[in-house]
């Protein structure tokens, strides 16, 4: 690493699993899963029916309700998210600093919502039917355009928009950022929410969804031999980053140091990856050449793991070449077991879970792992461990054969 250290001070989730971090974080640690049958439209002619949706999110909680229409849901949730990072960091963006303050929030879809709406509006009654707010409302930057709004942060603003990895190159360019000196704080991360007839469809046609209709909570397994495509979810994840100097001066409580950041293209197929998980393990050596350490510090990685048939081996062989004989002493869990795959979120999510892991020294569950792959022959727990993580790992993967990795450290002062 060169440049200024980096600091994470603050977190914040809405999810299938709850509408803040620590109902999301005591359900996990239960084992509970947030997955369901769909409600949001009828799902009648869908080979999927089930999906990790959010429940009971209230906007006007956190914006009028004017506000509130003028957003897709994904940026409702990032603007909730946001005012929650605000009141746990305990950080104030004021005229002074708001100029060194920027919005870097990753989203995959954006808003196919907004999309859905109108378009039938105007095969209904003509295109002029159609809302003026439609482009800016369904783009997908405008969840970090809302944001910067709300909180008045006049940094860097923008989006991420690396399918599934999103959410994880916002926090690996934010850290990138402010280590460079271009800022002092970052709000990063990533929200989506595409549980949509559209979305659905979508993603069926392809046959990446899980069609484990008749039992929902064990449809999402990850590194199962019995799985048979993702779920998927919906949700935001957010964390504050900030200089080391920064956050030090204004007496921040620090939950961990980033470390590292690396990304990597498969340059082999638009939505699949090489068998061998060559670019899942560049992007992880990456990482761990900018962080200047061996792998054996690695004790936990937060996988991608998304519960395909292909994807999620591809992950464990990328772990096995970059950790070599290490690679069995590394405690992994996977997420989306939980609560599905947030797309644009995913990263968000799970690395603020990863930090609040490293802060408990818990490591949540991958649950339904009841048959494990014959290649899964890794650590993956399966039920709450008490574990103390010096260094923690996230991986991100995407369509596009986009792959990207971010170090974490304990900190120590």
């Amino acid at each position: 690493m060169i440049g200024n250290r980096v600091v994470v001070t603050g977190l914040s989730t809405i999810t299938p699993l709850g509408n803040d971090l620590e109902t999301t974080w005591r359900n996990m640690l239960a084992g509970k899963s947030g997955v369901g049958p769909i409600t949001q439209f009828d799902t009648t002619n869908f080979a999927t029916k089930i999906a990790g949706s959010v429940k009971g999110f209230d906007p006007e909680q956190y914006m009028d309700i004017k506000q509130a229409r003028r957003m897709d849901t994904f940026t409702q949730y990032a603007v909730a998210c946001s005012k929650m990072l605000m009141d746990d960091s305990g950080f104030e963006i004021t005229p002074d600093n708001a100029d060194r303050v920027g919005t870097m929030i990753g989203v995959g879809l954006g808003g196919l919502h907004t999309i859905e709406v109108n378009h039938s509006k105007m095969l209904q009654s003509g295109p002029k039917r159609i809302t003026p707010f439609f482009i800016p409302v369904l783009i997908a930057n405008m969840a970090a355009g809302q944001v910067s709004i709300f909180l008045g942060a006049r940094g860097p603003n923008l989006c991420t928009t690396s399918a599934c990895a999103s959410g994880l190159h916002a926090i690996g360019y934010a850290y990138t950022d402010i280590m460079l000196g271009r800022a002092d704080a970052f709000i990063c991360g990533g929200s989506e929410s595409t549980i949509t007839s559209l979305g659905i469809a979508g993603f069926n046609v392809m046959k990446a969804l899980s069609t484990r209709n008749d039992d929902p909570e064990r449809a999402s397994r990850p590194f199962d031999r019995d799985r048979d495509g993702f779920v998927m979810g919906e949700g935001c994840g957010l964390m504050l980053l900030e200089s080391l100097e920064t956050a030090k001066a204004r007496g921040a409580k620090i939950l961990a140091e980033v470390v590292g950041f690396g990304a990597s293209a498969d340059a082999y197929h638009m939505a699949a990856p090489p068998e061998n998980g060559d670019g899942m393990a560049r992007s992880m050596r990456a990482t761990l050449k900018e962080a200047n350490v061996e792998p054996s510090v690695v004790a936990h990685i937060n996988c991608h793991a998304t519960s395909t048939p292909a994807g999620d081996m591809c992950e464990v062989r990328a772990i096995k070449t970059v950790f070599g004989e290490h690679a069995p002493k590394i405690a992994l869990t996977a997420n989306k077991s939980l609560f599905g795959h947030l797309l644009g979120g995913a990263g968000g999510v799970e690395t603020v879970i990863m930090v609040k892991s490293m802060v408990e020294s818990l490591v949540p569950p991958t649950i339904n792992l009841e048959n494990p792959d014959p290649e899964m022959d890794l650590d993956c727990v399966t039920a709450t461990r008490k574990l103390d993580m010096p260094y923690a790992l996230s991986n991100s993967f995407g369509f596009g054969g986009t792959n990207c990795s971010v170090l974490m450290k304990k900190f120590d002062g």
